[in-house]
């Protein structure tokens, strides 16, 4: 199964339309920053199962009863989704690894920063943030078999021209 992650889209839904006819994913997760953008996407590919959580920016872009934190199971996986500007991202990780241990998940999904990251830690655990697909024009992409994470990378605009 192929995983789509997408954050920090900032109302620019070219690159996000690009990866999504690209990469062909089977789900998409949306970090947040547009959250109305997330649900564009969502209505105009009806067929792949979507996730998302609000941002920074989404105070008005959605409804108030949307939860900032997801911990929800995709294709076998457990993951900790999050914007990351309430785990304080953009100067350092450790509430939010520590948030995402305590939930016992494969993996965290964070952005806010803009700067793309992905790894495994010494304990297992997953940590991706797709980068800006508005500013940046980066993604993330996870494959899952198994119920097993067994690839995990980011995406930038030449890594999608060369997809065929």
């Amino acid at each position: 199964m192929k995983l789509l992650v997408l954050s920090d889209s900032h109302s620019s839904l070219r690159f996000m339309r690009l990866c999504m006819d690209k990469v062909k994913p089977d789900g998409v997760i949306h970090l947040g920053d547009y959250y109305d953008d997330g649900e564009v996407l969502k209505e105009e590919y009806p067929g792949v199962l979507f996730r998302q959580v609000p941002g920074n920016c989404d105070r008005y872009r959605c409804p108030p009863f949307v939860q900032e934190i997801l911990i929800d199971r995709v294709f076998g996986v457990d993951f900790y989704l999050t914007h990351g500007h309430k785990h304080g991202v953009k100067m350092e990780l450790g509430k939010l690894l520590r948030d995402a241990k305590t939930a016992n998940v494969q993996a965290v999904l964070y952005g806010h920063t803009h700067i793309p990251n992905c790894y495994q830690d010494q304990d297992g655990l997953w940590v991706m943030n797709p980068g800006s697909c508005g500013y940046g024009a980066t993604a993330g992409l996870i494959r899952i078999e198994d119920g097993k994470i067994c690839h995990c990378a980011i995406l930038n605009q030449g890594d999608l021209e060369e997809i065929s």
